[in-house]
């Protein structure tokens, strides 16, 4: 007899795995949304960021530019 617990229904990272690993098409499709997510939210922080630092020294805070001129 084996004295080793068996684990029968595995935990939810191993049926995730099992989710995506199951055909190549999915895990291509899983990889390339996830590099696009990744791509965007990494964006959106670096933009955030760069904002965040520049107040007052971009072309929108200055007071006089935001003006039309009139002719």
């Amino acid at each position: 007899m084996d004295s080793t617990p068996r684990r029968s229904g595995g935990g939810v990272f191993e049926g995730i795995y099992k989710l995506i690993m199951r055909r190549n098409s999915i895990y291509v499709t899983f990889v390339i949304a996830g590099a696009f997510a990744g791509e965007r939210a990494v964006d959106y922080g670096v933009h955030k960021l760069w904002e965040y630092n520049n107040v007052g020294k971009r072309y929108e805070d200055i007071p006089k530019a935001n003006r039309r001129m009139s002719f």
